[in-house]
């Protein structure tokens, strides 16, 4: 692994682990510093990466979120009951340009695919999330990308790069490797008609705010599905980021914030995490900072019962539906549901990669009444394209 790119943690944040007790995160972990060099990899789960590049934020501002104060936050939690070895890289220094940030970004990102090692991205502006997108090039798969935004960040198609139009970057430029794209949060009022018709025309989903405020648990398959999870902390509310200049009175609050994260890290198959847009303020740091630990947290207790790893630990129902039969698996050791959607033989998207959908009990029970699930419509639709 190239670590030319990463400067370790600020000495001043390791003394303040000095102040801890053991059992708290900051002595719990390895850190890259100056003194005990960059951590081994061998056996690690998930590798924490802050990135200071703001330079392609929508809005310049003064208030970004320091790395050092998010640190500060989060050494002083304290573990869970967790078996999943943990690291800090240290910092991903600017480069010259913003693209020398993104290749360098996307260079790291990938070695830790390849070595089976979560990213955790935290820090910078959420323009990032096209350099770890870029890493799956290397991966030769196609990539689900699950974003926690009140905006859907398109922007116009002319538009360079930025924290708002990052998302044509990864629809427009090849290689072409996105199948499935889901945003959690939106607000109407904070996205273009022509944006929300986009969404609609891509097949892609969307979910928004409102709708999952009243029963949080329904994006929960949409993680289950995902590979790469960007969460922009501007989704959340005002108040439970400190009332920072730029932010928003309506979004998620902060328990809300943190189960979503938790399901972003239960999924079997989320392989990297980006956390941008954190605020400077106090409260905003502690709010990142726990985010991260639930997600920790969510790794840690996987089931890994994805039903191609073994399908002998599902139950199959069939339900006949005008003239096909839709088949349904419900996970016999954590009692998720996953939807079959037929192949098609003439598509040529390469969405070969997968023929179980997940999906959620209820969409079984309204199946059996005569219902599609729309989620199923939609991969159907995919597999045409």
């Amino acid at each position: 692994m190239n670590t030319d790119f990463l400067s370790p943690v600020e000495s001043v944040v390791l003394a303040h682990n000095e102040l801890l007790p053991p059992q708290a995160i900051g002595n719990s972990i390895q850190i890259h510093s100056e003194k005990e060099g960059m951590p081994e990899l061998e056996g690690v789960k998930m590798a924490l990466i802050g990135v200071d590049e703001f330079r392609n934020a929508k809005v310049q501002r003064e208030d970004h979120l320091k790395l050092k104060e998010f640190r500060r936050q989060f050494y002083r939690l304290f573990m869970g009951n967790w078996s999943q070895k943990i690291v800090d890289l240290g910092d991903l220094r600017a480069g010259d340009t913003v693209e020398d940030t993104y290749f360098a970004l996307s260079s790291i990102t990938a070695d830790l695919l390849k070595r089976g090692v979560i990213p955790v991205v935290f820090g910078g502006t959420q323009d990032l999330t096209y350099a770890m997108y870029r890493a799956y090039d290397t991966m030769e798969q196609m990539v689900n990308l699950v974003t926690v935004d009140s905006k859907f960040d398109f922007g116009e198609a002319d538009e360079l790069i930025s924290s708002d139009s990052y998302m044509n970057k990864i629809i427009v430029n090849p290689p072409n490797n996105l199948f499935n794209f889901s945003n959690i949060g939106y607000q109407t009022y904070c996205n273009a008609q022509e944006e929300i018709d986009l969404m609609e025309r891509l097949f892609f989903d969307a979910y928004r705010l409102g709708e999952v405020i009243h029963d949080v648990t329904v994006v929960e398959p949409v993680f289950r599905d995902a590979d790469l999870v960007s969460v922009d902390l501007t989704a959340v509310r005002a108040a439970d980021l400190g009332s920072l200049p730029h932010n928003n009175p309506n979004g998620f609050d902060g328990r809300e914030i943190c189960a979503i994260a938790r399901y972003a890290g239960i999924s079997d198959k989320v392989t990297s995490f980006g956390l941008f847009e954190c605020e400077a303020s106090s409260q905003g740091a502690q709010l990142a900072a726990q985010l991260v630990w639930y997600f920790i947290e969510g790794v840690n207790i996987r089931k890994n019962d994805y039903p191609f790893a073994s399908v002998d630990n599902f139950t199959k129902y069939i339900v006949p539906i005008d003239d096909m039969d839709m088949l349904f698996f419900k996970s016999n050791i954590s009692g998720r549901w996953w939807i079959e959607v037929p192949k098609n033989q003439e598509s040529h998207n390469n969405s070969e990669r997968q023929t179980l959908l997940p999906c959620t009990q209820e969409e079984y029970l309204r199946a059996t009444e005569g219902v599609v699930p729309e989620r199923w419509w939609k991969a159907c639709k995919k597999m045409i394209v």
